[in-house]
């Protein structure tokens, strides 16, 4: 193994990157964000990221060392999302009512029982802070949403979300880059929290794919 080899190998976040690429392009390719966004399918999709992160984040935070969960709960943007439906307000369809079975579904099968999957699955939930940002702009221009009615999600943590994701990568080569068994535990959980999102998102072009629930 050459000296490059070794480095590449070592390194987490290329390895994740790697290991994540094809189904990084599937989820794109599902949710289309950079595609005209019609408001009822923005808040499917609100709908879908709540769903699941309100489950994803306990077991996240469960998994991780103690020393690290005040980290995490500084991060944490699921209640973004819940403001977001409650500002928008629109109704359910059968697609929202999918997508919460599919999350329950997706994150009953998603493994987090170690520090290092808790970090892989970090990485995909973190990096889409980054993308999600070009959305908001686009919602501003169609329907005239923002941050404080609307976008929160989107926006994150606005102009830290930067620095937030080299703090993120600094953070996750300390925490399981390492060690080669704590590397390939957050890989597979990396790509394993891909699968979950992809499952959650697959209702969010079907319109009346179950009925909704009575209230």
């Amino acid at each position: 193994m050459t000296t490059t080899d070794a480095t590449i190998d070592t390194d987490l976040l290329p390895r994740l990157r790697r290991c994540t690429g094809p189904l990084h392009d599937d989820i794109e390719a599902l949710l289309r964000l950079e595609a005209p966004m019609p408001l009822m399918r923005y808040g499917r999709i609100l709908r879908g990221f709540h769903e699941f992160l309100q489950l994803w984040e306990p077991r996240v935070r469960q998994a991780l060392p103690e020393r690290l969960r005040p980290w995490f709960d500084a991060r944490v943007r699921s209640p973004f999302a819940a403001r977001d439906l409650a500002a928008l307000d629109l109704p359910e369809d059968g697609a929202d009512a999918a997508m919460r079975a599919s999350a329950l579904a997706a994150l009953h099968g998603l493994r987090l029982d170690s520090p290092a999957a808790a970090i892989g699955s970090l990485y995909v939930i973190e990096g889409s802070a980054l993308g999600g940002q070009v959305l908001t702009p686009k919602l501003l221009a169609a329907h005239g949403l923002t941050p404080e009615h609307g976008t929160a999600y989107f926006h994150g943590f606005g102009a830290r979300t930067g620095a937030m994701w080299r703090e993120f990568r600094q953070l996750a080569q300390t925490e399981a880059g390492a060690d080669e068994t704590d590397r390939s535990a957050a890989c597979d959980a990396a790509a394993a929290t891909f699968r979950a999102l992809i499952a959650t998102f697959a209702p969010v072009d079907a319109a009346g794919a179950a009925p909704p629930r009575s209230s």
